[in-house]
């Protein structure tokens, strides 16, 4: 199991566990976190998902996938430079401890 703490834009914390392979989104909506909405199941056709990555994780959850920007750029909050669709995002075991925050707003 892969634990992901998840902050809510009032500064709320909720630590749930993910399964390798899984992706942020999935493991999000798998244990009710509010803030993620998820819309396309996770197939990269909206940006219902978007989070911004704790600064001390971008390196461990690597670059933007092809189009992943594109989408972002249509996000209800404006994108930052750490902004990812958790949906694009699998949990591996380095990813043990991520945090990722989530804007006030997915719509």
């Amino acid at each position: 199991m892969v634990n992901v703490t998840y902050v809510a834009a009032s500064g709320s914390r909720q630590t749930v566990a993910g399964n390798v392979g899984e992706s942020v989104m999935q493991t999000a909506l798998n244990s009710g976190v509010d803030g993620i909405i998820g819309e396309c199941g996770g197939s990269m056709a909206c940006a219902t998902c978007h989070c911004f990555v704790d600064e001390a994780w971008t390196d461990k959850t690597g670059t933007r996938m092809d189009g992943e920007e594109d989408l972002l750029d249509c996000a209800a909050v404006e994108m930052q430079d750490t902004s990812r669709l958790s949906c694009q995002i699998r949990l591996t075991p380095d990813l043990d401890g991520l945090v990722v925050h989530l804007p006030e707003s997915q719509t």
